[in-house]
């Protein structure tokens, strides 16, 4: 039941999402969808490590309701202008 309501958030864009910037590589990388800004709090920590194990540098995380259409966004992917959001 969990799992529908998030899915039915998540398509009218009220679902919460992990936003998370770096500036070297420059990406944005979004994470969820969650029910709550709480549940996205809480899962936020461990995303921001695995991407800084990765190297990254210059992160930043918010935590917002959006509709992502892309979960990576990267300079040379392309995609960079458009922040990989759909507007809601």
């Amino acid at each position: 039941m969990k799992e529908f309501l998030i899915s039915l958030l998540n398509f009218f864009g009220l679902a919460w999402w992990v936003e998370v910037k770096t500036s070297a590589p420059r990406c944005i990388y979004y994470f969820g969808p969650f029910l709550t800004d709480g549940e996205a709090e809480s899962a936020k920590a461990g995303y921001v490590e695995d991407i800084e194990n990765e190297g990254a540098e210059g992160v930043s995380v918010s935590i917002h309701r959006c509709k992502p259409i892309t979960l990576t966004v990267a300079e040379d992917l392309g995609k960079f202008g458009d922040g990989g959001l759909l507007p809601v």
